[in-house]
């Protein structure tokens, strides 16, 4: 198992540590539900330096990210970020990410912890233009300050206003008492905040220093738990679960990443397929009684027959209702569809909502 920068001082704070995509992770400091209240109603700060970070970047970086990924780099100004998909050449999601154009010619992609290497090695076999890649992943940490207090509590540590910066916006300053570190609004929480990108010699200085600036506004840690049901609740995929090799960004409600107005891997058939409406699409739904949703679990129709299963699930800790998501036939897609989730020997009924859950 790797550990990040951090790991020993999670070990410090007490943290439950679990394997993770290869890492040493803290999974939860006091509890899932103190942790996931504490970034809905205050700042909470997550070690999320398992991610990977490429850099590409050259006269040719631009047409070999638009040709592995499915939005529109073009667009992207310096200083903005995009999320977007690596498509397969079978209909499948190699990962999603998100893409951040540092400068001219400059692009930093961060990709999901479990798919460093297959990315990298997606991504160089597409290179038959010469663009320049780098991998900093092992090199770079990244920490997620997270709430609606996250403005107010991390000004004082930046010269930068960091109220204007705008979601799927970046600016890259001094932090911390750091020069040139990536300050990104591209949380995944729905409750505003911020990504800090930093070398790994930098980040326990930036640790100490965002848990100073953040003591009067109820500052915490936050585990890998309390960021899956934060997400959860917010209706936003998670590789692995809700989107995989074997699912396609259409049928995933990721139809709005794919942009058919320039070629990339395995376009043609999925515009096809946007065309032609997926077989099954990916749902969010939430139980009309008591009960949690596991993945895994079987989602049923009326009569009992298994129509798909549950890709992500658990008790809101906002909601206090069980939420999920899950792939079910076209026809049971429309918000208020009424299906069936089997917990054990019970069939819990449920109902397809439009997310996210959680609405701030």
């Amino acid at each position: 198992m790797k550990d990040t920068a951090l790991s020993s001082t999670h070990v410090a704070l007490g943290a439950k540590m679990v394997p993770f995509a290869g890492y040493n992770m803290p999974v939860q400091y006091e509890g899932v539900n103190i942790e996931h209240q504490t970034v809905r109603d205050a700042v909470g700060v997550f070690d999320v330096s398992h991610m990977g970070e490429f850099l590409i970047e050259g006269p040719h970086a631009l047409e070999l990210i638009q040709k592995v990924s499915s939005n529109d780099v073009s667009k992207l100004e310096v200083g903005k970020a995009q999320y977007s998909c690596l498509p397969n050449d079978d209909g499948g999601v190699v990962d999603d990410l998100i893409i951040y154009k540092v400068k001219e010619d400059t692009y930093l992609l961060v990709v999901n912890a479990s798919n460093i290497e297959k990315d990298w090695n997606w991504i160089s076999s597409k290179n038959d233009v010469g663009a320049e890649m780098r991998d900093l992943s092992e090199a770079y940490s990244l920490l997620a300050i997270q709430g609606p207090k996250a403005v107010e509590a991390m000004q004082s540590l930046t010269s930068y206003d960091l109220s204007a910066i705008k979601f799927y916006n970046f600016v890259i300053g001094d932090f911390a008492g750091i020069e040139n570190v990536i300050i990104s609004a591209t949380g995944y929480t729905g409750s505003g905040g911020f990504e800090i990108y930093c070398k790994n010699s930098e980040v326990k200085q930036v640790w100490e220093k965002v848990f100073e600036a953040g003591a009067n506004f109820g500052i915490k840690p936050i585990g890998l738990a309390a960021r899956d049901t934060l997400r959860l609740e917010m209706g936003y995929c998670l590789y692995g679960n809700d989107i995989d090799d074997t699912t396609s960004p259409i049928e995933a409600g990721l139809g709005w990443v794919c942009k058919f107005n320039k070629d990339f891997t395995n376009s043609e058939a999925l515009k096809a397929e946007k065309e032609r409406s997926p077989e099954r699409k990916l749902v969010a739904f939430k139980l009309d009684e008591r009960g949690i949703p596991r993945h895994g679990y079987d989602i049923v129709d009326g009569n009992g027959n298994t129509i798909g299963n549950v890709t992500s699930g658990t008790m809101s800790p906002s909601l206090g209702i069980g939420i999920g998501m899950g792939y079910v036939p076209t026809v049971f897609s429309k918000v208020d569809s009424k299906i069936g989730i089997q917990v054990r020997k019970k069939r819990i009924p449920a109902t397809v909502v439009k997310p996210p859950f959680y609405k701030g």
